[in-house]
């Protein structure tokens, strides 16, 4: 971080989109979701469980949207974005994507995938900040169910971090760790990462299920920046809208 420089604040948002559907798939709500995300202010929103295309969803309810749910959620609010393709699977894919109102320079999705069905991978995104001629990294993630998976797959994220990230380039990874027993705060410490609620708070966030959060399963993890209000968003809306509560943070450069 350069001192001779004015702090860029931007707050980021992460969260599991479940498809745009609430619990069991009773309702479709990725339009009211939308509204919800836009409210937040966030300038960069990490996603998971985003769906690129599913022709089932997409001729069973009238109000789909013609473009992939990534892009509906941009729309006019997030100018840049990416999206990584992880399942899929006849009917359409799924994965995860990053919204962002600063420009993408590049990006790549890396599958981390072990082994069965269950598809993983970390959408790795290069965000240009204006003015400062300063690159953030940022990372997406949507880790895997079983506990030796994770543990895996935590190892491959530091091994890209230590490959494609500069040591001391500002970097923010959010997203699903699935990791209910609390597990990945070792392993990412020792790649330099905090976790912010962990920093401003003591522990992880509970966020799972989101209407009676007990599980801590989605993160914002930082390295060369400052952070400032974390927040949990459980309560309406958010609470009805995705399996997940919603994190957002503030970053200092």
């Amino acid at each position: 971080m350069e001192g001779s420089l004015p702090l860029t604040t931007f707050k980021v948002l992460t969260l599991n989109t479940h498809k745009g559907f609430t619990v069991f798939n009773r309702r479709f709500m990725l339009h009211d979701l939308r509204e919800a995300v836009r409210s937040v202010g966030a300038d960069v929103v990490f996603l998971q469980e985003v769906l690129g295309s599913h022709e089932l969803h997409s001729s069973r309810q009238k109000d789909w949207p013609a473009s992939p749910q990534y892009e509906f959620l941009a729309d006019t609010i997030w100018g840049h974005y990416s999206y990584g393709r992880n399942a899929v699977y006849p009917e359409g894919h799924h994965g995860n994507a990053v919204l962002s109102k600063f420009p993408i320079v590049s990006w790549q999705n890396r599958d981390v995938s072990i082994a069965g069905p269950e598809r993983r991978g970390l959408l790795h995104c290069v965000l240009r900040v204006p003015q400062r001629d300063l690159d953030v990294h940022v990372i997406c993630a949507h880790l895997g169910l079983m506990e030796d998976h994770r543990q895996q797959q935590l190892e491959l994220m530091c091994q890209m971090i230590h490959q494609h990230v500069p040591a001391d380039a500002p970097l923010v990874i959010a997203g699903d760790f699935n990791d209910w027993r609390v597990r990945a705060h070792p392993v990412l410490n020792r790649c330099g990462l905090i976790e912010a609620f962990v920093e401003h708070e003591g522990s992880a966030a509970k966020t799972f299920p989101s209407r009676f959060p007990v599980l801590r399963l989605d993160r914002i993890y930082t390295r060369n920046v400052r952070t400032a209000r974390p927040m949990v968003l459980s309560s309406k809306p958010w609470s009805h809208l995705s399996d997940h509560a919603a994190l957002a943070l503030e970053i200092s450069l």
